[in-house]
């Protein structure tokens, strides 16, 4: 089997915990050849751990010639600027969440991709959280009829201080964590039809000058309502999903689901009735009547579940291997991540507060 060479950027907590944590346990797939990442204790701990040598200036990779992924995982408002780099040079692309919050820099990324023949991609890892692919698997089955709403919320209690707490630095809450729930989001309304975006934001318990409350709504004729929330003001944490159907429903979280229905056949024959309803002694009568509900739950692995971030980054690192080495496409395209800005780019517009200080400078 053939060994992807990847080289990372950064080592902070999203190149080193999660990329270069993942691509060591896929040795039969990749090998991470080099990093770099501007502080030196980094650097050293990433020779370590890695074997692998290390860079101060990330330029420094693209002259080695045993290089074929780049993986960027710089601060957030370098990620259109590097990758840009990245393509240019002649390398395959992996940049981290957020892409960007304009679509016209994805728009500059797709040409730079097409004219150099390299792949684009983002890691948009969530797409294969278990709980989200049991959950399709559920609405994609028909037994909770047409889908009326779903809710998904990505909620805690957090005082935040860091970089990614100001707006210059593309930070806030929609940034920072919603590409994941966003992302999920559109994949259950459709992606071939922009939605109709409501959304509000806040600021609650952040230092920095950047969102850290996102009330999002996507809605569409003959579409499933979306309700997306991200908050960092909620005192009882949940990463929850509650699914409202025609036959029943779902509910859970990213380790438990459950979700019950009724069978059409099996259900007393109704029919529109206008005059006031009555018991049988004469009485007046509520509306309603006794449905069989047959109920089913999921419960993650626990091999799974013990590091739920490595599970989904393996999948994720195992879809791109076939597309670098077999020419497969992407499971995650660059098209639906252009959807996914192209929502946040409309919440900032009904917000424009928590846009004003954005850093749009690409190259």
């Amino acid at each position: 089997m053939k060994q992807v060479k990847a080289a990372i950027i950064g080592q902070g907590r999203s190149g080193r915990d999660i990329h270069a944590f993942s691509l060591s346990k896929m040795l039969d797939r990749y090998r991470i050849v080099a990093v770099s990442d501007p502080l030196e204790e980094r650097r050293i701990r990433a020779e370590q751990e890695l074997g692998c040598q290390a860079y101060a200036d990330y330029r420094d990779l693209f002259e080695r010639d045993d290089v074929d992924l780049i993986v960027n995982a710089a601060p957030s408002h370098m990620h259109v600027p590097i990758t840009l780099e990245i393509l240019n040079g002649g390398f395959h692309a992996l940049c981290e969440k957020p892409l960007t919050r304009r679509t016209e820099h994805v728009d500059l990324l797709i040409e730079a991709a097409e004219i150099s023949g390299k792949t684009l991609a983002v890691f948009q890892q969530s797409r294969f959280s278990p709980a989200f692919q049991q959950l399709r698997k559920v609405i994609d089955s028909g037994i909770l009829g047409r889908i009326v709403q779903v809710s998904i919320a990505y909620n805690g209690f957090s005082r935040r201080w860091d970089w990614q707490t100001l707006q210059a630095n593309n930070g806030g809450n929609l940034l920072n964590t919603g590409p994941h729930p966003v992302d999920q989001a559109l994949q259950l309304f459709g992606t071939d039809v922009m939605p109709q975006v409501l959304c509000r934001m806040d600021r609650a318990n952040t230092f920095g000058d950047a969102e850290d409350y996102v009330k999002l709504i996507l809605h569409g004729d003959g579409r499933p309502t979306v309700d997306v929330e991200i908050s960092s003001c909620c005192a009882y944490p949940s990463f929850t999903y509650n699914v409202q159907g025609t036959r029943g429903g779902l509910k859970g979280s990213t380790s438990h689901l459950d979700w019950k229905y009724f069978i059409p056949e099996e259900a007393p024959e109704q029919q529109l009735i206008q005059t006031p309803l009555h018991k049988q002694d004469g009485t007046p009568a509520y509306c309603g009547e006794q449905l069989t509900w047959h109920e089913k739950s999921w419960d993650i692995s626990d091999e799974k579940g013990s590091n739920l971030f490595h599970t989904m980054a393996e999948q994720y690192y195992s879809m791109l291997y076939d597309t670098l080495t077999a020419g497969e496409p992407l499971k995650v395209t660059v098209q639906e991540v252009r959807q996914q800005i192209a929502v946040m780019e409309e919440c900032f517009r009904q917000n424009p507060s928590f846009a004003s200080n954005a850093n749009v400078a690409v190259l």
